[in-house]
């Protein structure tokens, strides 16, 4: 009797997933048809919230890069969308675009500042570095200084000429925007640049060993990951239409929040985000009534987490049923002749 290998990276959890997401997103792209307005806002607060997880579980799952700053590029993405538009000229949708790059290309100079501190000092960091930026937008009179300003009249009708079809367009860029950045962490995990995060997630002093660049593995990663934060900042403040460095640089909303999605729903994984957004706004509309209590009930769930399951919601179903929803990985399949 011999043995034959074969090397798979799709399973059958994984192609059932894929009909199944297909459909979801059919049934989300037509939302706007059959959901009411408040239904809508709060499913693009879930899309805005799902793409900031992402991001930050690719930083700190992957590229071992634990920020408390990611609101830095949230605040600056929504501010180079309303000084485009406002005084540049630029159609907000185009604006909004262009916030997501020019958000990527000052993390440039911001990584060079962040990555000469490691551990907990880089955590602190990215936080400086993002109260830098509010109190540097607050000076700003022209964007109206510390009370913030709205985006005017004529700029939120060239988005569209009626309410609903403004809210519409909104609606189906934040639906595009969190499945790109699915698809981004999806792309990114199974290129050779996955390869390499992989192993620096698995020990980087062993992956050096080996020649990876992790320096410019975690460079690429910050990058990339803040050019994305920054384009959904810009969405954020798109549907708000106004915007003050309070509301754009919150540690709070912007950060805290997001972290406590990605360790709820388990770091490191695309999955994981999308179990833990889930699972916080069940929370939300559940407790969001109970005052100071609703933060400590979230506080005390992630720490029973953190020390009952260090991955997750979806580490303890991908251990038990050994699934992988988005497989970025290969599975040598072993069967007999």
């Amino acid at each position: 009797m011999s043995m034959s290998y074969t090397v798979q990276r799709s399973t059958k959890a994984s192609r059932v997933a894929m009909t199944v997401g297909v459909l979801i997103v059919i049934g989300l792209a037509l939302a706007p048809y059959w959901a009411s307005r408040g239904d809508l806002r709060m499913m693009v607060e879930i899309f805005y919230y799902l793409a900031l997880a992402q991001m930050w579980s690719l930083l700190a799952g992957y590229g071992g890069l634990v920020s408390v700053g990611q609101q830095a590029f949230v605040g600056l993405g929504g501010y180079m969308l309303f000084a485009l538009a406002a005084f540049g000229g630029v159609n907000p949708i185009l604006a909004l675009v262009l916030a997501g790059v020019i958000t990527a290309l000052v993390a440039i100079p911001t990584a060079f500042v962040a990555f000469r501190l490691t551990g907990a000092y880089f955590a602190i960091g990215t936080w400086v570095i993002a109260e830098v930026f509010r109190l540097g937008f607050a000076q700003v009179s022209a964007l109206g200084g510390g009370s913030g300003m709205s985006l005017p009249a004529s700029i939120v009708r060239s988005i569209a000429e009626s309410r609903s079809g403004r809210e519409h367009l909104v609606y189906w860029i934040a639906l595009a925007i969190a499945l790109g950045s699915i698809l981004m962490v999806f792309l990114l995990l199974r290129s050779r640049w996955g390869l390499a995060m992989t192993a620096i997630r698995d020990s980087e002093t062993a992956s050096e060993s080996l020649g990876v660049e992790t320096y410019v593995t975690k460079f690429l990663v910050y990058v990339a990951a803040a050019g994305m934060t920054g384009l959904v900042g810009a969405l954020i403040f798109l549907q708000k239409l106004r915007i003050s460095p309070d509301a754009a640089f919150s540690v709070q909303d912007w950060t805290a929040l997001v972290i406590f999605i990605v360790v709820i729903g388990g770091i490191g994984s695309i999955e994981g985000p999308i179990i833990g957004v889930i699972v916080f706004f069940l929370l939300r509309e559940i407790a969001a009534d109970w005052g100071s209590w609703y933060l400590i009930v979230l506080g005390g769930i992630a720490v029973a987490t953190m020390l009952f399951a260090p991955r997750g919601i979806w580490g303890l179903i991908s251990d038990k049923w050994d699934i992988n929803l988005f497989p970025v990985g290969r599975r040598l399949i072993t069967e007999k002749d």
